[in-house]
């Protein structure tokens, strides 16, 4: 039977350098600057008689309903919030190692739902990946014209436009929290917006899931080996990768608290458990000293011990913010003098010699991933406890 197929396409036109009545619609006027000439004749054509760098008093009068006194209104925010953390300090989400383990994508949406109560002006969703990337706010309808007041923001498959447009939430009110979410490989098709937010200063909390080899059977075209590298190296933007509950809470409130550069959250699809030692306080370090004995590393460290080694497990939640510690912190946390270090991370070991040294040994993996479950995946390429002890073993 015939199938009939409707296609609709709407075209946009535009033109660039609009406004200059010579270089308009012209290659000149993408790459150079227009010169003072043509700056000229462009004011005098769109009929802006105004010096540069002006802004005139109707404008001003227009955005003073938007943006009040910046100083005082900071003030008067922080200490509302101090004082809402002590009036309300049960409310906040804890976790412990009784928790039980879960994915960091679902820790993710107790967060985001928790902050929604708090923050109104929290607003995002996903590209078309709500129910994978968990960003739903269970408590509000979809953003729509006739609905503005709802937060749920319907993205579609379209990733440099959803970052594109949480720029522009970000930048338009500082009451304005926007969020947005995908698969971290697919931070590929939206890596220009993400650098826009950098350069912007624009506070966008990326929250992109699926962060490794672990999400299994979709495969290498799925799993993300070298973001968390390439990130790493963008200025100005925060790159957070929690190990369980209480370093994803403390990595949105560094997201929320941070209004002048990006926050990419990396969280997992598979279950992590929920460790003792972590702290949100942890993660506003960015790396800090912990005692467990669930996690790879800490079951490596386990073993060590009892072969009388002495061993530290540093959880390194993000590097941007270790590097913003006091000489002080990070001597505490990495003594100078302790040469035998050994990172352990589900992606590429690129950029770990700044950690361990020239004389440290990185786990990971520098190649494509495969298609199985994820246990079979991380033993199959070598991340696991019995790697990292022989790793420190020929360090010592």
């Amino acid at each position: 039977m015939p199938v009939n197929l409707l296609l609709s396409i709407s075209q946009v036109t535009t033109t660039i350098g609009y406004g200059s009545p010579n270089k308009a619609n012209s290659y000149s006027v993408h790459g150079s600057a227009l010169g003072a000439k043509e700056v000229d004749a462009t004011r005098k054509n769109l009929g802006w008689p105004h010096e540069p760098f002006h802004v005139p008093d109707d404008v001003k009068k227009h955005w003073s309903r938007h943006i009040p006194e910046g100083a005082a209104l900071e003030a008067e925010w922080n200490a509302k919030f101090a004082d809402y953390e002590k009036k309300y300090k049960d409310d906040a989400i804890t976790y412990t190692p009784e928790s039980p383990a879960d994915a960091t994508r679902n820790q993710s949406q107790q967060n985001l739902n928790a902050l929604a109560k708090v923050l109104p002006g929290l607003l995002g969703g996903s590209a078309d990946l709500a129910s994978s990337n968990m960003t739903l706010l269970k408590t509000f309808g979809d953003f729509q014209k006739d609905t503005p007041e709802e937060r749920n923001i319907r993205f579609g498959v379209r990733e440099h436009g959803m970052g594109a447009i949480c720029n522009g939430i970000a930048l338009h009110s500082p009451g304005l929290i926007p969020y947005c979410a995908t698969f971290f490989v697919f931070t590929d098709y939206m890596r220009g917006a993400i650098r826009l937010s950098a350069l912007s200063e624009a506070g966008v909390i990326y929250v992109m899931t699926h962060d490794s080899i672990g999400l299994g059977e979709d495969g290498p075209t799925h799993q993300p080996i070298e973001h968390l590298a390439s990130f790493r190296a963008m200025p100005n933007i925060l790159m957070l990768r929690p190990a369980d509950g209480n370093e994803t809470a403390g990595s949105y409130k560094v997201a929320v608290l941070n209004r002048k550069r990006p926050s990419i959250l990396a969280l997992s699809r598979q279950k992590l458990p929920n460790l003792p030692g972590t702290s949100i306080e942890g993660v506003e370090k960015g790396g800090y000293t912990i005692q467990t004995t669930h996690q790879i590393a800490a079951k490596a460290a386990e073993d060590l011990r009892k072969e009388g080694k002495a061993v530290r497990v540093v959880s390194f939640v993000s590097w941007e913010l270790f590097d913003e510690q006091s000489d002080a912190y990070k001597e505490s946390v990495l003594p100078a003098s302790v040469t035998a270090r050994v990172s352990i991370e589900a992606g590429t070991t690129f950029g770990w010699e700044k950690i361990v040294g020239s004389k440290g040994k990185a786990v990971g993996i520098d190649h494509f991933g495969a298609s199985a479950p994820a246990a079979k995946i991380y033993k199959e390429f070598g991340i696991t406890k019995e790697a990292v002890i022989a790793a420190a073993k020929e360090l010592l």
